[in-house]
C-alpha cells in the first residue's frame, strides 16, 4: 500500500513535541501531525489532545521530495459553525459604502491602515492639545 497523498491512514502516536506529534504509519514510515492540524479549536499544549500510543486517524495532506509526511486530524473533523462577525463601523468622515465589495488587496488595506491611523493620530493630537490649552496658550500659574 503506497502513501498518497489525500489518503485517510490510521497509525499509532510514537513521539509528542511542543510543535505536533509524530505518528508510526504502515510500512514502517512515519508522519508528523503539525500543532495546527491537531483540532479546530486553539491547541497550546499537544499533551492535552494526545498521548503516546494513542492510535489516530489521520489524512495525509503533503509529502515532500524528502519523503517527509503532514498528517491533519483536524481535517477529518467537522469545521466548527463560521462565527458571524459583525460588520465594523467606518471612521468618523469615512465613507463605509465606498470600499469595493471583493477581497482587497495588500496595498489596498495597507493603504487604509496608514489613513486610518493618521486620522486618529490627529485626532489624538487634537484632543491632548485642547486638554493642555494647545500651542502658543499662555502659562499662567
Amino acid at each position: 500500500m503506497s502513501i498518497a497523498v489525500g489518503d485517510i491512514i490510521e497509525g499509532e502516536v510514537t513521539g509528542i513535541t511542543n510543535f505536533g506529534a509524530f505518528v508510526q504509519l504502515p510500512e514502517n514510515k512515519v508522519g508528523l501531525i503539525h500543532i495546527s492540524e491537531i483540532s479546530n479549536v486553539y491547541v497550546k499544549d499537544v499533551h492535552d489532545f494526545l498521548k503516546d500510543k494513542d492510535k489516530v486517524k489521520v489524512k495525509v495532506i503533503s509529502i515532500d521530495p524528502k519523503g517527509k509526511i503532514g498528517l491533519s486530524i483536524k481535517q477529518l473533523e467537522e469545521a466548527p459553525a463560521k462565527s458571524v462577525k459583525m460588520p465594523r463601523m467606518a471612521p468618523k468622515g469615512e465613507n463605509h459604502m465606498a470600499r469595493p465589495a471583493g477581497p482587497a488587496s495588500f496595498e489596498d488595506k495597507l493603504s487604509r491602515f496608514m489613513k486610518e491611523s493618521d486620522d486618529r493620530l490627529l485626532d489624538l493630537k487634537r484632543n491632548t492639545e485642547s486638554k493642555r490649552g494647545g500651542r502658543g496658550a499662555s502659562r499662567e500659574r
